[in-house]
């Protein structure tokens, strides 16, 4: 018998968002983890709103929303607000009920800026990491390290002269006519007026370049998963001065080992992770002129190979910030804001991660 296209509103809901997403969706475990680090931030949460005043949206729930943003990557905060409306599964995560109401985007916005100032990003990364390490995920002796450029959310055209007048364009104020071919164009004497911050840069030769972050992260060579990470100004040294700043951050007292590709290779580089305990088993770069700073006293150990072939696995924490993190073009301003965002999505690359080597924790 065919059924009737008809549809009847009822007047009561009895149905619970937990009801209707499935046993085994991926989501589950990576909603655990995220209430065990959001546990373990609720004094921090405590600490950046007053005990007075109308309530704000949740911190918990503001974190998770953004969780969603770049798991599904959302690349606006109005367009996941219009998920939040209609798609149970993301109600369920952020912990929403199907009848409750969703923020205002500018409100969510607002909301979202508070997170800045509180560290929030670094402490639920290291909330984050805690339970790798509980879950014995994590070497605490061979790292890998590498650097990518993050386009900076500016235009060609707003990278002018610093002693230029701010006389208006004679034509389109908003999208001037520009013509810089043939100008000499550099950092020291041309700043972008969109966001002073970036720098011109390129990540090698034969390469277009554009206004950039540096962003850097240091893995761990068992599993993959982020330790650490940093974001700098772009710079010709940016990439090893982020390097150095990492290896000191690594904790213990024994000599570990930190594998990295020739662009690391560089005697300057190679007497500063020495001095800091730390081995660096930097690929050898034969052209340099000089040759190698890594001699036979790093090669001839079986586990410079090794670090060599795992080194290469950072390349899938950058495949996946620049493609489902949506980083590769930042939508924020200022290394301040776009290092928040930066550290936030390793977080979440490494709750995918640990998603995947079957990590549940206990609530």
């Amino acid at each position: 018998m065919r059924g009737k296209d008809t549809q009847q509103s009822a007047m009561f809901s009895y149905v619970s968002p937990e009801r209707r997403v499935p046993a085994d969706h991926p989501l589950r475990p990576i909603r655990a983890m995220v209430d065990v680090a959001l546990k373990g931030l609720s004094r921090s949460f405590g600490q950046m709103y007053p005990d007075w005043g109308r309530p704000s949206i949740a911190p918990e729930k503001l974190l998770r929303a953004l969780l969603l943003q770049l798991l599904y990557s959302i690349r606006s905060e109005r367009l996941l607000m219009e998920q939040l409306e209609y798609n149970l599964l993301f109600r369920w995560f952020v912990g929403l009920n199907v009848d409750e109401p969703v923020w205002v985007a500018t409100v969510f916005s607002k909301n979202r800026d508070r997170l800045l100032e509180g560290e929030i990003a670094e402490k639920f990364f290291a909330q984050v990491l805690e339970q790798a390490r509980t879950n014995d995920l994590l070497s605490d002796e061979h790292f890998s390290v590498d650097g990518t450029l993050i386009e900076a959310w500016a235009s060609q055209k707003s990278f002018q002269r610093k002693d230029q007048d701010n006389t208006p364009p004679p034509d389109d104020p908003g999208n001037p006519t520009v013509n810089f071919h043939g100008e000499k164009r550099s950092n020291d004497t041309h700043q972008s007026t969109t966001d002073p911050e970036a720098r011109l840069a390129r990540k090698s030769s034969g390469h277009e370049s554009k206004l950039a972050y540096c962003g850097n992260v240091l893995i761990e060579n068992r599993n993959g998963l982020v330790v650490d990470t940093e974001l700098v100004m772009a710079s010709g040294t940016a990439e090893r001065d982020a390097a150095v700043l990492m290896a000191e951050r690594i904790d213990g007292e024994k000599r570990v080992t930190v594998g990295a590709d020739k662009g690391y290779d560089t005697r300057g580089f190679v007497r500063e992770t020495r001095e800091r305990n730390v081995t660096p088993h930097v690929s050898q770069n034969t052209n340099r002129t000089g040759g190698s700073a890594i001699d036979g006293r790093t090669t001839r150990h079986a586990g410079y190979q090794v670090s060599q072939r795992k080194r290469k696995r950072i390349e899938e924490v950058f495949g996946w910030l620049k493609t489902v993190g949506m980083l590769r073009k930042a939508r924020h301003r200022g290394i301040f804001k776009v290092g928040w965002v930066f550290t936030f999505a390793a977080a979440a690359y490494n709750l995918v991660r640990m998603r995947n080597l079957a990590v549940v924790p206990s609530a």
